[in-house]
């Protein structure tokens, strides 16, 4: 393909001719290849004489450098070459290697006509007669600008890619070849897998994984598995470089070339041992808040005989007054134990978000009046009096009352526990830069000063209590704390140290607008009257629950049947129809869904007040038996008020 001028030709004829060619052959190839080169316009093919000059020009060469061949021919072919190149003698450099070697091949920057410049793969071969002597070089260029700017952007976005995964921190991004050895390393790897680029490349990836792993073939199994699939997922425990283990997702990737062979495997690995923990401790508190739902549902169940029995006591008349105090006795011991059930409740539900807050608008002296009165078995049995100090005005806060009133509640049974018999117990409420601060007092054994912030936490004491029977869970505290930050508020304790009293301060922000009443629904109201004789079913498969209750309804006047299984309670319901049905939940053969559903299906029995009697007293639970058709949820032990105020609902139908 290279174009020959005489010289040219005469070195193709001695070299090329043979024996009986015909005579005009050399003239004929000479012109053909005159023609073919002239005619190639990708490719810059010239010839320079012995000292480097521009002695031939073909199309090519026009189109990729810009000089026509009058422009050209006669200039030494530096003139292609950058002003750098030349000063450092490039261009006699090339000519003096293809001239000792045959040929030389190089790429660089050339220069056009127009100033310009391109990137060239340059090609230079010497030319000799057929006496060997140097008779000029053949030139060939090509124009690789684009192939260059191609690679060179393919290189800068390898760079950037590199650069990016080498720049992330949370996550490691590593290469493995086929083997499954470790290849590269970015600084996540470093930073969660703890090994330096030294110290890992080369190794085989299995050192991430426990030794049980290794021996089970999982990290070969992993790889095989990308092989076949494209890539792999899988999430476990991984170790680290010092040994320690985390809890990884893993993702491995099977990279192939353009001809599918396959070049390693690209990895990438994260820490998830955090979200992990966070979930185990999700299952964790749910797997609570069912024990405590199923722990109270069993405490209660024995309480409500227990609570049935003293309202049966306190019907009966001509008790002695030994008989009154064993009574009084078991009524407080069983309102001590509902309120440790339901404080356990409370702080399970607080703990699994399960707490709604109801608020409303409410004057502080209606709660605080609430929880002196809900208080008063507790403190009238120390001979404790419980003062409220006056304030100038009334406190608003938007709260929910319920809650609030637990607060205080248990504050007040705090500070009455805590306190002397026949001591005084204060209770307080002002407006304090823009909060409502209630305060609750006594003159009791006061707290050490490295216990103040610790008596909040859930199951902490002050060792120096008295114990069991007056310290209690240690839940008591931990409940007001969560639910008064659950208003927005907070709770501290303050004590001037050991016998000196202690003051427990509640802060909450003040309501923006003038409080509304309180509904009558949620203050303690005056005592309903009896209601007039009903007939009453009552089913529960705990007998000393239901027949205690049974008796406790007869001494008020009602008539009672009692079955102990929902087959029992249908067979009654042939001869007595009754007007209000107390139906157990948890019950075998037949649940108290199902017992009501069966009722509700006899005749007479579609006007009958079906009201629920659980120990599960949970919202879902009360959510769960009002869409059943219950309309009442009683949580076992159930007050003798709530069983009037019910029956009066029965007889007011």
């Amino acid at each position: 393909m290279i174009p020959s001028d005489t010289p040219l030709s005469s070195s193709l004829t001695a070299s090329g001719a043979s024996p009986g060619t015909h005579a005009d052959a050399p003239a004929v190839q000479d012109a053909s290849f005159r023609a073919l080169v002239q005619g190639i316009e990708d490719y810059a093919i010239f010839l320079l004489d012995p000292t480097g000059h521009v002695i031939t020009w073909n199309i090519g060469a026009e189109h990729i450098k810009g000089y026509k061949p009058e422009e050209i021919i006669g200039s030494h072919f530096s003139t292609f070459y950058t002003e750098e190149a030349v000063a450092r003698g490039w261009p006699q450099h090339e000519l003096a290697e293809a001239t000792i070697y045959g040929r030389f091949e190089d790429e660089g920057w050339r220069v056009r006509k127009d100033g310009t410049q391109f990137w060239a793969n340059v090609v230079i071969t010497a030319l000799r007669d057929a006496h060997g002597e140097l008779s000029g070089f053949a030139k060939i260029t090509r124009d690789l600008t684009v192939h260059r700017n191609q690679i060179e952007a393919l290189r800068q976005s390898e760079e950037r890619f590199r650069l990016l995964v080498e720049s992330v921190k949370d996550y490691a991004i590593f290469m493995l070849d086929p083997d499954g050895r470790v290849v590269s390393w970015n600084t996540g790897a470093r930073n969660l897998k703890g090994y330096t680029r030294d110290e890992i490349i080369g190794q085989h990836f299995s050192v991430f994984y426990p030794a049980e792993d290794i021996a089970a073939g999982n990290p070969e199994r992993a790889l095989a598995t990308a092989r076949l699939t494209g890539h792999v997922e899988d999430e476990g425990w991984r170790v680290r470089q010092d040994g320690t283990m985390f809890w990884a997702n893993v993702m491995i990737t099977a990279v192939y070339d353009e001809s599918r062979s396959l070049r390693g495997f690209a990895k990438v690995t994260r820490d998830m041992s955090e979200q992990r923990h966070r979930e185990e401790l999700e299952v964790s508190s749910e797997r609570m808040r069912r024990f405590l739902a199923i722990l109270a549902h069993e405490l209660r169940n024995p309480l409500a005989p227990l609570r049935n029995a003293v309202g049966v006591m306190r019907l009966e008349t001509g008790l002695s007054p030994s008989l009154e105090q064993t009574r009084d006795v078991i009524d407080r011991q069983v309102t001590h134990v509902t309120r440790l059930v339901d404080d356990l409740l409370d702080v399970g539900r607080i703990t699994s978000g399960k707490v709604e807050l109801r608020l409303e608008d409410i004057e502080v002296g209606e709660l605080m009046a609430r929880a002196i009165e809900v208080s008063k078995p507790f403190t009238e049995s120390r001979n404790q009096i419980v003062r409220i100090v006056a304030w100038d005005e009334p406190v608003h806060v938007t709260a929910d009352p319920t809650r609030l009133v637990q607060v205080l509640q248990n504050l007040l049974h705090n500070a009455s526990k805590f306190s002397p018999e026949a001591s005084t117990i204060s209770i307080s409420a002002r407006a304090v830069d823009g909060h409502a601060l209630l305060q609750v007092r006594d003159s009791g054994r006061g707290i050490s000063e490295d216990l103040l912030d610790a008596v909040f936490d859930l199951f902490v004491q002050e060792q120096q209590w008295p114990l069991p029977a007056q310290g209690g869970l240690g839940i008591g505290l931990t409940l007001c704390r969560s639910l008064v930050e659950l208003h927005g508020g907070t709770i501290s304790a303050a004590s001037d140290g050991a016998g000196k009293g202690t003051t427990l301060s509640v802060r909450l922000p003040l309501a923006t607008a003038r409080a509304t009443p309180v509904s009558p629904e949620t203050v303690d109201v005056a005592r309903e009257p009896a209601a007039a004789p009903l007939r009453v079913l009552i089913v529960d498969d705990n007998r000393d629950s239901a027949d205690s209750l049974g008796t406790l309804l007869e001494l008020m006047g009602h008539d009672v049947r009692v079955a102990y299984d929902g087959p029992h309670a249908l067979e009654i319901a042939r001869d007595f129809t009754a007007q209000a049905a107390l139906i157990d939940l948890a019950m075998p053969k037949m649940d108290g869904y199902a017992v009501m559903a069966a009722l509700r299906a006899l005749p007479g029995f579609d006007t009958t007040l079906y009201a629920a009697m659980t120990g599960f007293g949970h919202a879902s639970d009360f959510a769960q038996t009002r869409a059943a058709g219950f309309e009442a949820h009683l949580v076992k032990p159930v007050e003798l008020a709530k069983f009037e105020t019910l029956l009066l609902r029965a007889q007011n139908r």
